[in-house]
């Protein structure tokens, strides 16, 4: 397994992936970064977007996670996210929908916390619509 690393992403829900891969690719806080065996220890924020999984040199899942913490061993990327839907089963409508219901929301917000909280609505709900239209690596 020197050629691989495990790999746990988990959602409140349920625990969605657990395998070796050859390297993921984690939307950190500061930029996307690529985890390979042997990476140096880390934490970081994730912020909303896709977390791309490689076997044999390409992408075999994409998936979308809004906001989260990511660790991260020599051994082991372990992603503790808010909410994870393999991109394949975001529904463009819905996504669009909830767009449009906190823009609605915003207009009535009653203070700056309510206001951040349903900015951060938008930006995750329109992480999902580029994840649909986002090539893959």
């Amino acid at each position: 397994m020197a050629d691989q690393i495990q790999f746990e992403l988990v959602s409140p829900e349920r625990l969605l992936l657990s395998e070796p891969v050859e390297m993921v690719v984690v939307p950190g806080v500061e930029g996307d970064f690529g985890v390979l065996p042997g990476h140096a220890p880390l934490v970081s924020t994730v912020r909303p977007g896709v977390i791309a999984v490689f076997e044999g040199g390409k992408v075999t899942q994409r998936i979308y996670v809004a906001r989260g913490f990511a660790e991260v061993t020599p051994e082991r990327c372990t992603v503790l996210a808010e909410q994870a839907t393999p991109v394949a089963e975001i529904d463009r409508a819905a996504a669009e929908d909830e767009i449009r219901d906190a823009r609605d929301d915003l207009g009535e917000a009653k203070d700056d916390a309510e206001r951040a909280r349903i900015e951060s609505r938008i930006a995750a709900a329109e992480a999902k619509l580029a994840a649909l239209d986002s090539p893959v690596y």
